[in-house]
């Protein structure tokens, strides 16, 4: 096993008073026991209204309530370069409804994730679904204490077996002593003693321990309950000590004082154990089973206590077969009985510890550390770099001239209506029908494909593509419609300024002129009629859209003056949004990132090379050059914007879901902003982005299929997405074109880099 060598922790962190702060020291520091040639790090949650003098371990802190925070965290660990990330999860911990908050951090991070769930609920909450299923989907393992929690991941949240590893909650690697020195050295020679330690709070079931007391006490007089622990944090943000007095009341009432201490106080971990030490059984009567971890149980059965516990979900797992007693939840009788019996035989109670201890040896933090280090090597095995072998580099296309252009799978997704949207794996999904958004593109590739060293479509598939956009004109509206059935019915009389000012660009592109002048005057001819809607247009993109339409378009109807001044007007509007929106570190034409992002620079670039017009050109770049830093990852490789960033305002952008729209409008961009500069830098540029489709990318995964020319739909933060719809293999012939295009031009001087893939 070669064992990952960064290791970052996400959770609470002592001195914060938590369990899962306990947990995620004590992991930590058995993993840097356990790997000391490693690098360990914690990034430490910090409730809001809190501050905690923070040992050096903690390398970074983060606010529950502080999106930046989430964000910076995100950017540390992506930028150290980790290996694996071992994130602590529990509700309440992260910020936002259900904790989403982390999402945001998850979404960002292109480290493997392995995620210990310390709770996982039967009936979550739609927000609590959500949130877990989303965590589900963005990590490499899940570690949980007992089998019910691989249970229920399964049949609740669906999570994938393979996904799921069960690992105890660590113990100390504490000797099997008797507890007389311990009761000794604690002031209670004598004495038998009852133990519950942790946070207090009410699910903890003491009540039921204290009216149990006062039978336990007619054969044990001298027995004293110790109820070890602070105040849970929240209950007393919520209401102070009144649950505390509550139960020091109730004590008064049945006068037990002197058989009952309550200790309010956090113990460090030393002081814990001589308490641990010294108790004859110890006792945890919470009162519902949706309990999955208990830290306070774990240690207990680990020290070779006997153990009386109310049957939550991990005691009836940990005390089965003898290792402990189960009583039903809230039974006072029950409770009293069983510990009176354990208190007055002693041969029974001996039995109970010593098979306790004995079974309790595999959950040692030792022990414990080395199966999370398996797990953590797993999981950073699946996105580990390694440089492709000859073999495999010999088998890569080293040429974009040489890369052959196979259209067979483009042609699967096609009727005689047109192309389909969507596909389920390679299969053509009729559901979900067409739309002219990804008709418009397929005439666009019709139109890259009417070049020299291109084998054009079929004219029988080109006049299927413009009869879609003919048919989805409406002159009512003097808009185009979009969404098609598979029946042919148009489900709504005019779509959106977005997907208009696509067709608009694949009617420019076509009326620029090809094999067949009559398609291009029909082409001219409907531009012209459907540019009029553009001007009380709002969105960018349909601007953007627009002028690579009437780039084309002028070209080949240079009379139109009407054409020419929209051009400059549009332009001129993208020059009006970055102005708006810009500033030193984000240079961009809104305040959030979308779709098609690259293709707003492209519009001016195009338009500003065509019109002489430098301030456009500058412009282009100047944004381009922004938007491609930011699709690149730490180790170099392109990273598109991620859908799950769309929304989001001034952030920076989410690592997935990934999708080729994004590489094939970076690609033509960087090839816009070379024709308009002729900086060799952007035909590197686009190299790369065009790399991402072969493995070139986040997890190492070639999305294409080279032999058909189908492309899948995107890579997911664990895999790629098998579906292969209709404009995802548009964007990867759009791209293949132009790349092999410009290395004609360029005399072949453009190849494809060796490739660092990253193992799957």
């Amino acid at each position: 096993m070669i064992q990952p060598r960064r290791i970052a922790f996400i959770g609470n962190s002592l001195p914060r008073r938590c369990g899962i702060a306990t947990f995620t020291t004590d992991l930590h520091r058995a993993v840097a026991a356990a790997a000391p040639d490693s690098e360990t790090a914690i990034i430490a949650m910090t409730d809001h209204g809190h501050t905690y003098e923070y040992p050096d371990s903690v390398r970074l802190e983060i606010h529950d309530d502080s999106p930046a925070d989430f964000d910076r965290a995100a950017e540390f660990l992506n930028a150290g370069r980790f290996d694996v990330v071992s994130l602590q999860h529990e509700f309440g911990i992260f910020g936002g409804e259900a904790g989403v908050n982390i999402v945001a951090l998850l979404s960002r991070l292109t480290v493997p994730v392995v995620t210990t769930m310390h709770t996982v609920l039967a009936e979550p909450t739609r927000a609590q679904r959500d949130v877990v299923d989303q965590i589900i989907a963005r990590s490499a393992k899940i570690v949980v204490m007992a089998e019910k929690a691989r249970d229920l991941l399964g049949d609740i949240y669906q999570a994938p077996a393979g996904k799921i590893e069960v690992i105890a909650h660590g113990i100390p690697d504490f000797p099997f002593v008797e507890p007389d020195a311990a009761k000794a050295k604690m002031g209670f020679t004598g004495r038998p003693v009852l133990l519950t330690f942790g946070l207090i709070s009410p699910n903890k079931g003491i009540e039921v321990m204290i009216d149990a007391m006062p039978s336990i006490l007619k054969s044990s007089p001298d027995a004293v309950y110790i109820v070890l622990g602070a105040t849970h944090p929240n209950l007393v943000r919520n209401e102070g000590e009144a649950y505390r007095e509550r139960l020091v009341s109730r004590v008064r009432d049945l006068g037990i004082e002197n058989n009952v201490e309550f200790l309010n106080q956090f113990v460090d971990q030393a002081t814990l154990l001589e308490f641990i030490s010294m108790c004859d059984v110890y006792v945890t009567p919470y009162l519902n089973a949706a309990q999955m971890t208990s830290g306070t149980l774990s240690y207990s059965f680990g020290l070779g206590k006997a153990v009386v516990s109310t049957p939550y979900w991990h005691a009836q797992e940990l005390l089965a077969d003898g290792r402990g007693v189960l009583v039903p939840f809230g039974d006072v009788a029950a409770i009293a009985s069983e510990i009176t019996t354990l208190l007055t035989d002693h041969a029974r109670r001996q039995a109970v510890r010593e098979h306790a201890y004995a079974c309790s040896r595999p959950m040692t933090w030792r022990q414990t550390a080395e199966l999370y280090l398996a797990v953590f090597s797993s999981a950073a095995r699946s996105r580990r770099p390694r440089v492709v072998s000859q073999l495999e580099q010999n088998a890569r296309p080293r040429s974009f001239a040489t890369l052959e252009m196979r259209t067979s799978y483009f042609h699967t997704m096609c009727d005689d209506t047109g192309l389909f949207q969507h596909a389920v794996f390679s299969i053509p999904d009729r559901l979900h029908g067409y739309c002219v958004d990804d008709n418009a593109r397929a005439l666009l590739v019709a139109c890259a494909l009417d070049k020299p060293g291109e084998q054009s479509l079929s004219e029988t598939l080109t006049a299927q593509f413009a009869a879609f956009i003919q048919h989805a004109w409406n002159p009512d509206t003097k808009r185009f419609r979009n969404f098609m059935s598979f029946d042919r019915r148009w489900l709504e009389d005019m779509g959106s300024e977005d997907s208009h000012g696509l067709t608009l660009w694949a009617l420019g592109e076509c009326a620029r002129g090809g094999v067949s002048d009559v398609r291009s005057r029909w082409a001219g001819s409907l531009f012209a009629r459907a540019l009029h809607a553009v001007s009380d247009f709002t969105s960018p993109r349909a601007w953007a859209f627009t002028l690579l339409g009437l780039d084309g378009y002028c070209a080949g109807f240079e009379e139109d003056i009407l054409a020419d001044e929209s051009r400059r007007d549009l332009a001129d509007r993208l020059m009006a949004c970055l102005s708006t929106y810009e500033t030193p570190d984000w240079v961009w034409f809104e305040d959030g990132l979308s779709y098609d992002n690259a293709r707003l620079p492209q519009a001016l670039l195009t338009t500003g090379r065509t019109l002489k017009a430098p301030q456009y050109v500058a412009a282009g770049l100047r944004s381009l050059a922004w938007l491609m830093a930011i699709q690149t990852s730490p180790s170099g490789v392109f990273r598109p914007v991620g859908s799950q960033s769309f929304g989001d305002k001034r952030r920076p952008p989410r690592a997935f879901d990934q999708q080729p729209l994004e590489a094939a409008a970076s690609i033509s961009a960087c090839m816009a902003a070379w024709r308009a500069g002729g900086e060799g830098k952007w035909r590197s540029e686009a190299a790369r982005a065009f790399g991402w489709f072969f493995g070139a990318n986040d997890l190492g995964l070639a999305l294409v299929d080279m032999d058909s020319g189908s492309c899948c739909d995107g890579l997911h933060p664990d895999r790629v997405n098998e579906n292969r719809g209709g404009e995802s293999v548009v964007s990867y012939i759009l791209s293949l074109a132009e790349m092999r295009q410009i290395a004609r031009i360029s005399g072949d001087q453009l190849k494809l880099a060796p490739l660092v893939a990253l193992h799957a």
